[in-house]
């Protein structure tokens, strides 16, 4: 059957379910990289890490607050499936965050290799959320928004916004590891560009 004959189906509850926890999990892994390395990130979650970085909050407890303005716009543009599977999405990534440091430890771990390794983590979380219709709120609605609406790339939209974030975080951290931090915004965001592009995946996004 070729390409143009094929009929996407939708997908399950429990895929929607499935791929939920994994992508959240995935991206509370590569949350944990960044914080343990003192790194940063752009959209609401770069916002969460600058609370956490200059207040007694958590990274989940900073995420799931700056996140509940954005849900509005959600339900306006999206429809109240998508609105709910954001809520849970970063209800999961926020429980997650603060559990995966009680699981897993680092006794050291090279700033370079976590920006690496957490961008392309949190990037392939996204995908996972995406395609079933869900993100993470934010930063990432409007930018679903507008790669729907306009037709601009979703991953050089993000990439823009979270490069400026990344840059105005010069007064919380060192130079050097926001530098480092640009690295993993361009990991996360080059899974993105490359594998979130219309017409490429057949379930139901």
């Amino acid at each position: 059957m070729s390409a143009s004959t094929m009929v996407a189906k939708r997908h399950t509850r429990i895929e929607d379910i499935q791929a939920l926890v994994i992508g959240t999990l995935i991206i509370a892994l590569g949350v944990n990289l960044f914080t343990q390395a003192g790194l940063i990130t752009g959209g609401t979650a770069g916002m969460a890490f600058l609370l956490q970085y200059t207040t007694s909050l958590t990274f989940g407890q900073a995420f799931f607050l700056v996140n509940i303005p954005f849900y509005l716009l959600a339900f306006k543009h999206m429809g109240w499936e998508f609105t709910l599977k954001t809520f849970l999405a970063v209800f999961c990534v926020s429980f997650f965050s603060d559990l995966t440091p009680k699981l897993i430890s680092f006794n050291s771990i090279e700033p370079i290799y976590a920006a690496l390794a957490g961008g392309f983590l949190m990037g392939v979380g996204f995908l996972m959320l995406f395609r079933h219709n869900a993100s993470l709120g934010g930063v990432n609605i409007l930018a679903r928004y507008i790669a729907e609406k306009y037709g601009i790339s979703f991953g050089k939209f993000q990439m823009a916004v979270d490069c400026t974030i990344v840059t105005l975080s010069i007064f919380v951290i060192d130079f050097r590891l926001i530098a480092v931090s640009v690295i993993g915004a361009i990991a996360l965001n080059m899974i993105l560009a490359v594998n979130h592009k219309p017409g490429r995946y057949m379930g139901n996004i």
